[in-house]
């Protein structure tokens, strides 16, 4: 990869040109398909990319159907089609400063003649067309037509713009041997290539390019937009790489997996990869991994799994490695995913290690915190506390009564070890952008990967705020409920197996026992303390289906489904649901007001009345330990977070 960047007035950052085969849209013409030598951004989460000739775009142009003044390129968003196809103006386009003439760049680029007298795809003249309100087929590929066109007034026939240039019979660069004939989908023989041998897909089109002498298929994208035949970057290898236009099973050298169509190969060295693997970037940073990886050709020997996808990784074929962490490798194709990378190559860059830790030791036993840096917090090993509901870290919002703790002498305020332990910046797999731990938020945290609101500790990025219970969980994640060590993965419609709902997000999982895990039910504590007993409960996510008797929560006294999790105490042998023990409100601090919308107060308050008030919207007892309560004459409560969302639809 270039490490040497150029500013061109297409981008408000400096482009780096690369040798890479991407597949995506252009940002400059808008065009979706395959880039060859294009340009991208190195920004952070900027993930631009261009075509070699849309962002070399000079910054002004003189144009044929604008004379009277020059045009200069802009960013900025200009309403209104373009004036000359009528298609709708995307940024970056061309203006005029003086008049209102405007024109996107493809069309201020190469520009269509408004008659092509002898085109390669018809045998009589054409005429440009702006956008037509009716459809029509293009009579060459005989797809839709949606934008522009070129029209034979004689035969009222209709082109693409991009399909004039081809013929009914074409000489491909990628098959010299034979001219390739257009030809329908449905007119190729049984045991014919139904697959383009460039781009490895069934043609979208009814039309493709065939040779029936060598059985060599071709898209009508590949035809109007052949890959390279020899590529030269010495980063990917040393001597130059050629084309291979056949289907080959093989397994790439930079990526170790399986690839079988238009492939580049060095006969040389017996080196074989895939035209994505070549130029991919050679130091980065992924949302899975706490430090820099670098992409080696060779991984070699004491690596087993990928750490993005956990499938075995081949030792003799390239992948990226961790110089830090000595058994950690991902997969090159794995490590480059839009939602793992953030976008940067880091070759060449210093690496800045910064303070992670969020306090600082003043004394023995005593830390300044960040999130209460007016008092010392003194350590306290295994301390015993009686059971107060209102005795909570501040961090998590869980009571205390397990563990180690931080406590402050001057005020209530307290912290677990392990939440006082949480660090500053963190990688999380929700996300390309790093987490900053923050104390409080602008709002109460809505965790949308739980579903629970927590006015606790919150993980921050750009674009998303995750609660500490969620922003705590690591890969590989061993939890008491499953042998195996369980990773996160994002998939849809799959059932929890602690709790046996669906889950559409993130979730943990063993793919070798197909166990799925919600994170709500991966971040319930093992052991909590609860009104209605005097012992501590303990959390039962054993299977027992089989059970001959018959469970019954001590709370809402209604009957409990073994197989799903729950709270028991050995002691007692009582068993509670794990929802009547936590509820939705058990994240919010206790006499604490909570503003929902602009005209709804909510107070979050301890359930321990000897009688249960009633919920304003289902109308049954309150039967969670922590109830929200409306703060106005009325002083009503609700229960249940699916409540609360109900009753303040009603108020908007």
């Amino acid at each position: 990869m270039a490490t040497t960047a150029v500013n061109l007035p297409i981008h408000e950052h400096p482009l780096y040109p690369s040798a890479r085969c991407i597949i995506g849209e252009c940002d400059g013409c808008h065009v979706n398909g395959y880039m060859y030598n294009g340009y991208f951004c190195n920004e952070p989460f900027c993930f631009i990319w261009f075509h070699k000739e849309c962002a070399e775009a000079p910054a002004e142009i003189s144009h044929s159907s604008h004379h009277q003044h020059p045009l200069l390129l802009t960013n900025d968003s200009i309403d209104g089609p373009c004036d000359l196809c009528g298609q709708k103006l995307l940024p970056p386009c061309y203006s005029c400063s003086t008049c209102e003439f405007k024109v996107d760049l493809t069309c201020a680029m190469k520009p269509s003649p408004p008659a092509i007298e002898h085109p390669l795809c018809h045998h009589h003249s054409l005429v440009f067309l702006k956008k037509r309100e009716e459809k029509v087929s293009c009579e060459l590929c005989k797809d839709s037509i949606a934008g522009p066109s070129y029209s034979c007034l004689e035969c009222d026939v209709y082109f693409h713009v991009n399909c004039i240039q081809l013929s009914k019979e074409v000489n491909h660069p990628c098959h010299s041997a034979h001219p390739l004939k257009l030809i329908p989908f449905e007119s190729l023989t049984d045991d014919a290539e139904t697959t383009c041998l460039l781009c490895g897909k069934k043609p979208a089109e009814n039309m493709l390019y065939h040779c029936s002498v060598c059985n060599f298929t071709s898209c009508l994208g590949c035809t109007k937009n052949p890959p390279l035949l020899v590529i030269e970057h010495i980063k990917t290898h040393k001597h130059p790489l050629i084309l291979f236009p056949r289907r080959i099973p093989c397994i790439c050298d930079i990526c170790g997996k399986k690839c079988e169509f238009a492939v580049y190969v060095c006969p040389q060295c017996d080196f074989v990869t895939a035209r994505g693997c070549i130029d991919l970037a050679r130091v980065i940073n992924i949302n899975r991994h706490d430090h820099r990886i670098y992409l080696t050709h060779h991984l070699g020997t004491g690596y087993s799994k990928c750490g993005v996808c956990h499938e075995n990784v081949n030792q003799y074929k390239g992948a990226y490695s961790c110089s830090v962490c000595p058994h950690y490798a991902v997969h090159s194709t794995c490590a480059v995913r839009t939602d793992v990378w953030d976008g940067v190559e880091l070759e060449g860059t210093t690496e800045i290690t910064e303070d992670n830790s969020p306090f600082k030791v003043v004394g023995d036993n005593l830390i300044c915190h960040f999130s209460h840096e007016e008092h010392p917090l003194r350590f306290q090993k295994d301390d015993v506390f009686i059971h107060d509901e209102h005795k909570r870290c501040a961090a998590c919002i869980h009571p205390l009564g397990f563990g180690s703790i931080y406590c402050c002498e001057t005020c209530p305020f307290i912290l677990h070890e392990k939440c006082a332990n949480l660090p500053m910046k963190k990688r999380l797999v929700f996300g390309t952008r790093p987490y900053t731990l923050m104390k409080e938020t602008t709002q109460l945290t809505d965790c949308t990967l739980c579903g629970i609101f927590s006015d606790g500790f919150a993980y921050s990025s750009r674009w998303l705020d995750v609660d500490v219970h969620c922003g705590s969980l690591n890969e590989p994640l061993v939890h008491d409920c499953h042998i195996h060590p369980l990773n996160f993965d994002k998939m849809e419609g799959h059932f929890c197996d602690g709790c046996k709902k669906n889950i559409d997000d993130y979730m943990l999982r063993c793919k070798a026992c197909d166990f799925d895990l919600c994170l709500y039910c991966a971040t319930l504590p093992k052991k909590i303390w609860h009104r209605n007993d005097g012992h501590p409960l303990t959390l039962c996510c054993e299977e027992k289906e089989e059970a001959s008797d018959k469970y019954w929560c001590d709370i809402c006294e209604k009957e409990l489904d073994p197989s799903i999790w729950f709270y028991t105490c050995f002691d007692c042998g009582v068993t509670l649901h794990a929802q009547c023990v936590l509820g939705d409100f058990s994240r919010l601090v206790l006499g604490q007001n909570y503003w929902f919308g602009e005209k709804v107060k909510f107070g979050a308050v301890p359930n321990n009345r000897n009688t249960r008030p009633l919920c304003i919207q289902c109308q049954s007892r309150c039967k969670v330990s922590v109830i929200l309560k409306e703060r106005n004459e009325y002083n009503r409560y609700i229960c249940s977070r699916s409540c609360l969302l109900s009753y303040l639809g009603e108020k908007i």
